[in-house]
């Protein structure tokens, strides 16, 4: 699968404006590429190994790889996307011009969801049929053969493995279940689309675990809108109560839609609402769940709402009571309140 190419990293030369003295042309630099320059380029600007030495000295910037340099206060915050941001461009100019973000660390710069928490410190690099071996700090570097047009560069100059690439070289290291997520985030993105997935499938024939993720990506689900709801979806499929539908549209009798549900059995007339943190955790949020939670059992007084939390994943009998309304289900009809959350 094709991507667009964008821009190249920022030019290694200072900013055109005659007025800037030597470090204001490095900080502007360095604040285009999350506060990270490299040492050509601030020789570029006009600086001297003398005046880094010295920024270094003082703490001022950090020198975290050979001949790449970092302003400490253009840094981004910690565990922030711009510090893996910040972390990737520095790896990047260190390695040259054909090294590019990879397996998970390309994930989490596509905005796919469903890995682990990052550490806030380790990057995820590639040189393609690297022959010497080399070592960064902090830097897991891999020699695979990945082919130019699997290399997109991003706007901000960060160059990545497109998406189908990173999902072939980041799934088969996963579980089941963290795999289905980033697959189906990856679909509900529009990063990779259903006729790319045979593809891909074929491509990965013979490479360790290839038949586990053909097995999953036929789990994998383009609607589902978080990991949480996908990590529902499989629980429920594995006890055999898989939903019949997700994000399934309610109206009212002008044809208004009143709310869109994450799941929803038909015959038991039952709907689930996965809530996570993110957009169910705000006031306001709270109270527009509740809102549309009352105005959907007023016009289908038939219908039965059960809220999932991310503490509920630990109990997946309990999720499967509430879905069947067996058992501990019993209570089911006492709904616990819109937006009672567990870890998002």
């Amino acid at each position: 699968m094709s991507h667009p190419q964008r821009p190249d990293l920022p030019g290694l030369g200072p900013p055109s404006s005659p007025t800037l003295d030597p470090m204001a042309a490095a900080l502007t630099v360095a604040a285009a590429q999350y506060g990270v320059l490299s040492y050509p380029q601030a020789q570029a600007c006009g600086l001297h190994k003398y005046d880094l030495r010295r920024m270094v000295r003082r703490g001022e910037w950090l020198h975290p790889h050979l001949q790449v340099y970092v302003v400490r206060h253009l840094m981004p915050a910690a565990g922030t996307p711009e510090r893996l941001r910040c972390l990737v461009m520095a790896a990047q100019l260190a390695l040259g011009s054909r090294a590019c973000a990879a397996g998970p660390t390309a994930a989490r710069l596509w905005g796919m969801r469903g890995l682990e928490r990052w550490d806030g410190r380790r990057v995820h690099m590639v040189i393609p049929a690297l022959k010497k071996p080399r070592k960064l700090t902090r830097v897991d570097l891999r020699g695979w053969n990945v082919r130019p047009e699997e290399i997109t560069v991003l706007g901000d100059g960060l160059r990545v493995t497109d998406p189908g690439r990173t999902l072939r070289d980041t799934v088969p290291a996963l579980d089941r279940e963290s795999a289905v997520c980033l697959m189906d985030s990856a679909l509900n993105q529009g990063l990779l689309r259903q006729e790319d997935i045979e593809p891909m499938n074929r491509v990965m024939r013979g490479r360790a675990r290839c038949v586990d993720v053909r097995r999953w990506w036929r789990l994998a689900d383009g609607r589902a809108q978080s990991p949480l709801e996908t990590r529902i979806r499989l629980i429920c499929q594995d006890g055999g109560v898989p939903p019949d539908e997700l994000q399934r549209r309610f109206t009212d009798r002008s044809g208004r839609t009143v709310a869109v549900v994450d799941f929803w059995w038909e015959k038991t007339r039952l709907i689930g609402e996965a809530d996570g943190l993110g957009p169910h955790g705000t006031a306001r949020a709270l109270a527009r769940d509740r809102e549309r939670q009352n105005a959907l059992q007023v016009l289908y007084p038939d219908v039965r709402i059960v809220r999932f939390t991310w503490a509920d994943l630990r109990r997946p009998g309990y999720i499967l009571a509430l879905v069947t309304g067996r058992g501990g289900a019993g209570e089911a009809k006492v709904l616990p309140p819109p937006g009672a959350i567990g870890r998002g």
